[in-house]
Formats: C-alpha cells, structure tokens, sequence
C-alpha cells in the first residue's frame, strides 16, 4: 500500500463502531451481504440498447451468489433472438459480478443484467420474503402452457384505426367488429397449444381448430376482418 506524504505523517484515530452493511430481505432472511456468494434471490428486469430498437426482460434464479437460472426474453429486433440464445448458455454457472463484467452480446440483455444486479444486492428480489426462495425452474411459469413469451403486438393508424396482431391469449386471427366498425371481440390461436397437439401427432388442422378460441362478443359481430390484410 503506497501512502501520500501527508498520510505518512498523520498520527493514527482509533475507529469507534463497526456496524457492518444494513441488512437485505433475501429468501425469507435478513443478510449482511459481504461477500458475492451471500447474496440469493429471484427477480426481472428489464434492458435496452442504445438505439432503444429493442428490448430485453431478464429472468435469474440466483442461489449463493451463483446464477442457477436464467429466462432470456427480448423483443423488437432480429438480432437479439441471437443473442439471447448464447447469453442462455454463458449466464448460468457464473456469479452475479462475473455476469455483471461479461459481455452478453447484446446491449439490451447487458443493460438488464445490470438492472437485476442493482436489484439483487440490493434485496429488491421477487422472492425477498419467501422462505428458501424458489426452485430451480420457476421462471417457466411465467410462459405458461406451450412455454412462450406473453407478447402483446397491436397496431394502429388514426386513418384506419386498430389492429391487434397478438395478445396474451395467442395470435390474433380475426377482430370482430360492431355495426358502427368497433372492435368487440377477437379470434386467437393459442400457438403453443397447437404445436404441442401437432407434437402429440394430431393432424394440424384438427390441432389448429382445437387450439382456436375467441374473447368479447365474437360471435355478436356485425363484421369480421383480418388484422393483417383487411
């Protein structure tokens, strides 16, 4: 340790009390967090990129300062379907600081990497107060059946009006429309549903009829159209 002059020739103030870090929720226990592998919890966050083109939610399961669990979710470009499959691969095994200081390809995935991090050592995670925090694997359930992304798609021009293209039920196939041309209901396809019976070997038009249900008043409809090219 290199000391200034000024230092050198300071005499020496005894340190009165060490209270040591505030403590932090973490799985239903109160933690002084020293050290990276003290830190535990489940949490999202959210990233961008620079050019704000898309967007990253970020899922990790984090068990003694080890990532044991990681959903990747990224929205709005190409590219970062990409990226999210190499950071599903480098984000597990490593610590929280590794996984702070390692380049995840992505801008958006780093950028919620750091948002989680500031969580997590910070005793914002989802599972502050559940005892023993969640197993491995439970970011799963915010997919839901058929394992996909709850995305919402919707378009709309003050010329034409609105268009939904997706939403949390499935892929929108028609709207419905009243007798003034409002929206009142929609037909959706439940994707992962459908892929699973076509897995199963039933035939894809039985397995897209099965998978097809509607929301609002679908059958009072005056018009039906379809939201990509009508």
């Amino acid at each position: 340790m290199i000391y200034s002059t000024e230092v050198q020739h300071m005499c020496p103030v005894a340190k009165g009390a060490n209270h040591g870090p505030a403590p932090i929720p973490e799985e239903g226990h109160w933690v002084q967090v020293k050290e990276i592998s003290d830190v535990s919890g489940l949490t999202h966050g959210v990233g961008w990129c620079a050019p704000q083109q898309g967007a990253c939610k970020l899922t990790l399961n984090v068990k003694g300062g080890i990532i044991e669990e990681a959903l990747v979710e990224t929205l709005g470009c190409s590219g970062m379907t990409h990226s999210a499959a190499m950071a599903a691969e480098i984000l597990p095994g490593k610590t929280i600081l590794e996984a702070l200081n390692t380049d995840l390809v992505c801008d958006a995935i780093n950028v919620a990497m750091r948002e989680l991090f500031l969580q997590i050592v910070y005793g914002r995670s989802q599972t502050a107060f559940s005892e023993g925090g969640l197993p491995i694997g439970a970011s799963l359930e915010d997919l839901g059946k058929g394992l996909r992304s709850q995305i919402g798609t919707t378009f709309g021009t003050k010329a034409k009006g609105a268009r939904y293209l997706e939403l949390a039920e499935g892929y929108v196939n028609r709207i419905a429309l009243d007798d003034e041309d409002q929206i009142i209901g929609y037909e959706f396809i439940h994707l992962g549903k459908m892929m699973d019976s076509i897995k199963k070997g039933m035939d894809a038009n039985e397995a897209l009829k099965k998978a097809t249900s509607s929301y609002g008043r679908f059958a009072d409809a005056a018009k039906i159209i379809d939201p990509r090219h009508e």
